[in-house]
């Protein structure tokens, strides 16, 4: 049985003035898929973030079921590279809590992602020295290391290749095949055709 995890009702968000978004309403149920779709510049990355709570609504509101977690991919990301991080260390991020030490299963859990999405020959290799394709499967895998309830994903595949996405796609399809919501910013048909629901936004 499905149950709304996180709703959006009339929500807007302005930079400095000028209005990003406008009246957004949206319903994410768990166990679904949700596509965000729209030009460039129509706000779906603002709309994740402010579904993640990194920022607020200048209009609207935003109601997330209590205990509800969740995992934010952004698409921009490029501070991390500075930070001198292995695969390994990147990816162990997603398990990391304030509370505890990462567990064998969370070792076990970062490990067996890292060889589904076939990243695990690079666990000593910094970020900064991987190719674009290759950092971005080590973002996706610190994403989906998380054991969360709604995974928001900000165009997650435009850097992969047929195999990459495809592999990226199975593993999404696992975590709400277990009651995960899943919210994706895509430009891909291929990609958005796996969603139940779809918010087009305009520019």
């Amino acid at each position: 049985m499905s149950f709304d995890v996180l709703t959006a009702e009339h929500v807007g968000f302005r930079y400095a003035d000028v209005p990003v978004l406008n009246h957004v309403n949206l319903r994410v149920e768990s166990g679904s898929v949700t596509a965000l779709t729209g030009a460039n510049g129509s706000g779906k990355s603002t709309l994740l973030h402010l579904l993640a709570g990194v920022a607020q609504p200048t209009e609207g509101t935003i109601h997330r079921r209590p205990g509800t977690r969740l995992a934010l991919l952004p698409q921009r990301t490029g501070d991390i590279d500075a930070l001198p991080l292995t695969v390994t260390e990147c990816v162990q991020i997603g398990r990391f809590t304030l509370r505890r030490r990462l567990s064998r299963e969370d070792r076990t859990s970062v490990m067996k992602i890292m060889q589904r999405l076939e990243i695990a020959h690079l666990a000593r290799r910094r970020l900064r020295e991987l190719s674009g394709g290759q950092r971005q499967r080590t973002l996706i895998a610190q994403a989906l290391v998380q054991d969360a309830d709604v995974y928001l994903l900000d165009e997650p595949t435009a850097a992969l290749d047929t195999h990459s996405r495809q592999q990226v796609h199975e593993l999404l399809a696992e975590h709400v095949a277990t009651g995960a919501a899943a919210v994706i910013a895509s430009h891909d048909p291929a990609e958005t055709a796996l969603a139940e629901h779809t918010i087009h936004l305009e520019r």
